[in-house]
């Protein structure tokens, strides 16, 4: 396997530029995920590095070595789609030979190599049956077992989980996780959602509008998020945000006045924050609680009560009119309208700029950070 470099990498269409100078170093042997929002670039940046679309500027190097000048077939790469794209006419075992065929590889290769991914993939029993006496996981694992045949140094993963029901799509994780340990694969996948990143990825990269937000491991994006981006789009429910200004400073610690009333002593990174200043305060739903408990209490109404069984979400509106998610308990008599004290725990806080980027102590700004302090 290898690992994928990115150096000054941009796309433009008609003039429009839709991958903006992106830097980024992809390692060997890991699963890679590229999360964000829809037309943030995360399928041009894989069809750069697959060579399906050409740079307008920048290069992508694959193991140390240049491969801008080389078709995809020469790149070592392997790509898996989200439409499958399996040939109707052909067998399970043809389609998965089809490329070592043109390949012009040996019949006793191609046999082995195909049988050993049909075993990894436990689809061996369906390899004379065609793609359509097939189910929509079946299909996909025959679209992987293709990629898988050829040996590639990288396979790259286009939302190849997209057309799957959601039991489907979490049997399927599952199995591409179990997938990407068994060969040490280097793996790059392309998803917009947050939930797959979070579950499959070793490193997650978050792209917004062409350019990389952050990159990091699936907790350090969690509980350390550079910016009020990344904070709002990695989470399920999203973090809360609370408008708040700031009445006092002192060392690794700021004071927050909230809009609505209230005051609460946060972590924020000395000499970046000013008293004055206005900020905004984010709190993750499991950090809030519907028994006022913590360093501040506000008053609320229950809007929306979700049940989940394990758990229970309640989207309340304060009383200044903001609204915030509460994570509590699955079984608890809480519902819609009834009036709940929401508590609020200073150290479980992020405080973000008026220009979005996290105030954090300079100490967790990075690396493999844990949770916010309680």
């Amino acid at each position: 396997m290898a690992g994928v470099t990115l150096r000054g990498l941009r796309k433009s269409f008609a003039g429009t530029e839709v991958i903006r100078g992106i830097d980024l170093d992809i390692p060997d042997s890991r699963f890679t995920v590229f999360v964000g929002p829809s037309g943030c670039g995360k399928s041009t940046l894989l069809r750069l590095i697959a060579g399906l679309e050409d740079p307008s500027a920048g290069s992508v190097l694959i193991d140390g070595d240049a491969v801008d000048h080389l078709p995809p077939a020469k790149r070592g790469i392997a790509m898996v789609f989200q439409s499958y794209a399996l040939y109707p006419h052909m067998t399970v075992y043809d389609n998965m030979a089809f490329g070592l065929k043109l390949a012009r590889h040996g019949r006793q290769a191609i046999r082995e190599r195909v049988h050993r991914a049909a075993s990894i993939l436990q689809v061996e029993p369906l390899l004379s049956r065609k793609p359509r006496e097939l189910s929509g996981g079946q299909r996909q694992r025959v679209a992987i077992g293709r990629a898988i045949v050829r040996d590639p140094r990288v396979f790259l993963f286009d939302e190849p989980l997209s057309n799957l029901d959601a039991a489907l799509r979490v049997q399927m994780r599952l199995e591409l996780t179990r997938l990407q340990a068994e060969l040490e694969g280097t793996m790059v996948y392309v998803t917009h959602d947050q939930v797959e990143a979070m579950t499959l990825g070793h490193r997650i990269v978050v792209l917004n509008n062409g350019a990389v937000e952050q990159a990091g491991s699936p907790l350090e994006l969690y509980h350390r998020p550079r910016n009020l981006f990344v904070a709002g789009f990695i989470g399920s429910p999203r973090m809360n945000f609370l408008a708040a200004s700031l009445a006092g400073v002192g060392g690794d610690t700021a004071t927050v006045a909230l809009a609505g009333g209230g005051r609460l002593a946060v972590p924020a990174a000395p000499g970046k924050v000013r008293p004055g200043q206005r900020v905004t305060l984010g709190v993750r739903p499991e950090h809030l609680n519907a028994a006022g408990e913590g360093d501040l209490r506000l008053d609320g109404i229950v809007l929306v009560a979700e049940r989940l069984g394990s758990e229970t979400y309640l989207y309340v509106r304060l009383a200044d009119g903001q609204e915030v998610t509460v994570k509590a308990a699955g079984d608890t008599s809480i519902q819609s309208g009834d009036q709940v004290p929401v508590g609020i725990r200073g150290g479980a806080c992020h405080l973000f700029g008026d220009d979005g980027a996290a105030l954090v102590p300079t100490d967790v700004q990075s690396g493999e950070a844990g949770p916010p302090a309680s």
